[in-house]
């Protein structure tokens, strides 16, 4: 098979197009026939060692994929030929990855394969903020930093369709209007140097119950400054690049909350109640409620240019890297 690899820790241009063996599904195990794998920002932390978690030299990077199950290695439920999608801890920018049962989930029959690919992270990542770590409730207003990145507008969607009046901030006019698109009620341009002034005048001067922030940097600080009384910060990552000291004094005065939001160790401590959130997010999908944009199919082959331009921020929505397409 054809496969990406990570010799040492490297930009995207430095990772190689290797020729590998097809890999052997181990106990617990299957093999996927990939369908599509979907980028992520931590794909171009962890090709370059900046990742939290560091897997064994060499290694195939990607985290989240979809597929068909062509081999079995026993003590599962799923079967061959069986449509999936779900999350490798490595491996997925390849033709073929072994996956863990357990991080799979069967995709419907109506729902388009690749595009699954594009839905465990960002929009597991959005329930788990909203309703276990926020605990946001219908009416309540929530701000979307970043919001027309792909944790964004997942996060836009779902908060929508939870009933929530979801408000939005973006870089420039064009991500303003995608977020509007997909159902922000308000969308705020962060290139403007009035754009908090703006949403507090828009909130009539109250503030937001909540902020989900993945952007980090300076936007911390803003985000703090617009949460209302008891308002909680949901902190998702760090895409500017600066880690933000959160002053605890702001916390005090306004008793917020700075909340940490990781969705992937949770589903692993959490099996049974993340099938339920990923059996939730496929029947709102099915309802047309969310709908993962997916902004680009580019050949698995192009995945150093894809990445090149995720962490430039130069994207939209979900990436997705189509193996076999360029063959």
């Amino acid at each position: 098979m054809k496969a990406w690899l990570v010799h040492d820790w490297c930009t995207p241009d430095d990772m190689q197009w290797a020729d590998l063996p097809l890999p052997q599904p181990g106990p617990g195990q299957v093999r996927v026939k990939v369908a599509a794998a979907a980028l992520n920002f931590l794909d171009t932390l962890m090709i370059g060692g900046r990742y939290q978690e560091r897997p064994p030299l060499p290694f195939a990077p990607g985290v989240e994929l979809s597929g068909t199950v062509d081999a079995v290695g026993g003590d599962t439920d799923l079967a061959l030929g069986e449509r999936v999608c779900g999350l490798v801890s490595y491996g997925a920018f390849a033709e073929y990855a072994c996956v863990d049962a357990a991080d799979l989930s069967r995709v419907p029959a109506a729902v388009d394969l690749p595009t699954a690919a594009a839905l465990p992270v960002v929009y597991g990542t959005a329930h788990h903020a909203l309703l276990e770590r926020g605990r946001l409730e219908p009416g309540q207003t929530l701000l979307v930093l970043a919001a027309a990145g792909g944790v964004g507008l997942a996060t836009v969607q779902l908060g929508k369709a939870l009933g929530l009046n979801v408000l939005a901030a973006a870089g420039g006019a064009d991500k303003c209007a995608l977020a509007r698109q997909h159902g922000a009620a308000q969308a705020f341009d962060y290139t403007a140097p009035d754009w908090v002034e703006q949403v507090k005048a828009a909130t009539g001067g109250r503030g937001v119950d909540a902020v989900l922030d993945p952007v980090g940097g300076d936007y911390t600080a803003a985000a703090l400054r617009l949460l209302a009384v008891g308002g909680r910060l949901l902190i998702v990552g760090f895409a500017a690049g600066a880690i933000p000291q959160i002053p605890a004094n702001r916390l005090l005065l306004k008793e917020l909350s700075a909340v940490g939001v990781v969705w992937g160790p949770w589903r692993r401590r959490n099996r049974t109640a993340a099938a339920a959130q990923m059996a939730s997010l496929f029947e709102l999908w099915q309802k047309n409620a969310i709908a993962p944009l997916v902004s680009q199919r580019r050949p698995l082959r192009e995945a150093p240019a894809a990445i090149a331009d995720l962490g430039a921020r130069r994207t939209t929505g979900k990436i997705l890297l189509i193996p076999g397409a360029d063959q």
